[in-house]
């Protein structure tokens, strides 16, 4: 937006942006109606930090073409607390202790008394704010207000990023007793509800949970059709709208999943007992129970409230390995699922949805949570089992609800799960990538054409570099009362219903079914407005937590492969800028950076199609995809940045 001008006889124009600072010192403001960003040199930020609301004068050349700007007022500042790693400098006999962080372009500098310089240690991770900036000075002076520990250790990086991110840790005291008091009654009142307890039931999840959201019951009718019942904890029962622990529950929206380390939604008295559907003890559940044939057509429906008891929890190694080996607990049952959910696939497939199968990294982390080894781990049979029961009730929810309450009235409505078309710029750079390495993209034919894409990469080095292209091609799926369905899913109604204890997204579905199933006239449901305020709010905290989540990831990896330092590896080239080659080491999946002034052969230069680099002399090219061997040469914890050399390493032919 324009701003009021000011006086200053050295700018003709003047305007009001958010300032975007380089690593280099230098920046850019972007200014709403504006084209182009505003240039602004290193001398001319005048003390603006990352994101600051500022004040511009600029001036333009007779053809109209803007020429650099400088900052002349800061409005608005975006941040003035930090985190960062204190380091102490001793000049002369004047203590001074700097602060240094990665997310803006000045250290900040921390005066240093007999008093504090017990407390403070050199290289502490800490969250400092500033407090002055006097105008001569080229750094801000401020005061170290937490101190998280030593930088580079677990629980020094899990808490320092808790707080960047503003994430709360601890349950205060009342909604802890609020949560005791709500597990002490217990209240597993079976009145209006289906009993379950009579069926086989069990659970399948990775060999650490604690939380069980969801059971399957199976029963044989006759020779061709089963009654599947999907089962998923009736968290809404117990926690109560407008409540502490609701209202709790919202602020976090979300359980967050560090590496070694859970974050829950709900205190554990909650999630990890009374609401999970743990093995032989009777559970509350909100289920979808179906009918379904030999051909995995659905006959029967049936929506609500249950009581299961789980005969036994399987992870899903155990249930891989019974369909590998074909027997072991409940064989016949588990066989009859995976076939039924290889039907459901099918179907799902052949209707257009995109089938991206994502290797996960893991680690086994030692007593002090030092990682000690890597594993991949790729969705397997047991995986698709589960998966496909799960996106089925989504789905089959959200169509219940929508055929048969939100027509009849226009105050009836949904939480939905969408998921937009994909962008097409993205999707043309996309092309534009593929094409070098010997792969086409049908513009005219999407789905089908990134799923063959997908088929043909299957195993080779460029496989996770095309798959997070792919990813970054496509719109980020959200929650919203207004349905436009899940171009991803190829589904025209989604949800998500079936993680209540880790998602509030699925106690908001809970309390909308119920409402509707029961008809309940004696309670006024609140309006659209306010539920689309909530589905918003979701979908925000989720990528935030998604964010925190793939960070302290990055940590985790780069802590692992610094015992790699001088070891020679092979990489896939995923990125270029006009400094720097970013390639994937492909044995650890993370991306380490080659800065184009350390090769030694020639001089590279980005070409204008951002997709590959060219020696100046000898005109060599390296694309997108390509294959090279490279050596780790430094590793950077508190930036969290990997440094390679590829000198004297020939690119390796396919």
């Amino acid at each position: 937006m324009k701003s009021k001008k000011i006086k200053n006889k050295h700018y003709t124009n003047f305007a009001t942006g958010h300032i975007n600072i380089t690593i280099h010192g230098y920046a850019f403001v972007n200014i709403e109606g504006f084209q182009k960003d505003i240039f602004i040199p290193k001398n001319k930020i005048n003390r603006a930090l990352e994101g600051d609301l500022v004040q511009i004068g600029f001036r333009k050349n007779r053809k109209g073409i803007k020429k650099a700007g400088e900052v002349l007022k800061i409005i608005k500042r975006k941040n003035i607390k930090f985190i960062g790693i204190l380091k102490f400098n001793i000049q002369s006999n004047l203590k001074h202790a700097s602060v240094i962080v990665n997310k803006i372009h000045v250290n900040i500098i921390i005066p240093i008394n007999n008093k504090n310089l017990k407390e403070y240690h050199h290289n502490d991770k800490v969250l400092v704010q500033i407090i002055s900036w006097p105008k001569k000075l080229q750094n801000p002076f401020g005061k170290i207000i937490k101190i998280f520990g030593t930088s580079g250790e677990y629980n020094t990086e899990i808490f320092s990023l808790l707080e960047e991110y503003k994430i709360p840790y601890k349950f205060s005291k009342k909604i802890e007793d609020e949560a005791k008091q709500i597990f002490l009654k217990k209240n597993l009142d079976t009145h209006l509800r289906r009993d379950m307890r009579n069926i086989r039931t069990f659970t399948i999840d990775p060999f650490d949970a604690k939380d069980f959201d969801d059971a399957i019951s199976i029963k044989k009718l006759n020779f061709d059709i089963w009654e599947i019942g999907i089962h998923i904890s009736d968290v809404s029962h117990y926690i109560n709208e407008e409540t502490l622990l609701d209202k709790e529950a919202y602020t976090r929206a979300t359980s967050i999943y560090f590496v070694g380390k859970v974050i829950p939604m709900l205190p554990k008295i909650l999630s990890n007992d009374l609401c999970s559907l743990q093995p032989k003890k009777d559970r509350l559940s909100f289920s979808y129970i179906f009918n379904i044939d030999s051909k995995g057509k659905i006959l029967k429906n049936w929506f609500g409230k249950t009581i299961i008891r789980s005969d036994r929890k399987f992870t899903y190694d155990e249930v891989q390995k019974i369909i590998y080996e074909k027997k072991g607990d409940f064989y016949e049952d588990i066989s009859t699922l995976f076939l039924i959910s290889k039907i459901l696939t099918k179907k799902r497939l052949k209707n257009g949805a995109i089938y991206l199968e994502k290797v996960e990294v893991k680690f086994n982390l030692d007593e002090r949570k030092n990682p000690i080894s890597l594993y991949l781990e790729k969705h397997n049979d047991a995986h698709q089992l589960i998966e496909e029961l799960m996106l089925l009730t989504n789905r089959k929810i959200s169509e219940f609800v929508s055929l048969n309450f939100n027509k009849e009235s226009s105050n009836k409505f949904y939480i939905y799960r969408i998921h937009d078309k994909p962008d097409i710029q993205k999707i043309f750079f996309l092309k534009k990538v593929i094409e070098p390495l010997g792969y086409f993209l049908d513009l005219k034919n999407l789905k089908n054409s990134i799923n063959n894409l997908l088929k043909k990469i299957k195993g080779k080095p460029e496989q996770n570099m095309i798959e997070n292209l792919i990813l970054r091609s496509m719109n980020k799926a959200k929650y919203s009362t207004k349905n436009i369905g899940h171009y991803g899913l190829s589904f025209i109604y989604y949800t998500h219903f079936t993680s209540p204890i880790r998602r509030y997204s699925d106690i908001i579905a809970h309390r909308l079914l119920h409402y509707y199933l029961n008809n309940n006239a004696n309670k006024k449901i609140k309006t659209i407005e306010f539920y689309e305020k909530q589905s918003q709010y979701c979908s925000d905290k989720e990528r935030l937590t998604v964010d925190a989540e793939r960070e302290f990831l990055k940590y985790i990896q780069i802590k692992y492969i610094k015992k790699f330092l001088g070891k020679e590896f092979y990489g896939i080239i995923t990125g270029f800028t006009d400094w720097s080659i970013y390639i994937e080491l492909l044995l650890f999946q993370i991306e380490g950076m080659v800065r184009l002034r350390d090769i030694k052969d020639d001089c590279y230069v980005l070409n204008s199609n951002n997709c590959s680099i060219i020696g100046k002399k000898k005109r060599k090219i390296y694309h997108l995809g390509d294959k090279v061997k490279i050596k780790l040469i430094d590793i950077n914890i508190e930036k969290k940045q990997i440094i390679l050399d590829w000198n004297n390493y020939e690119k390796n032919t396919k």
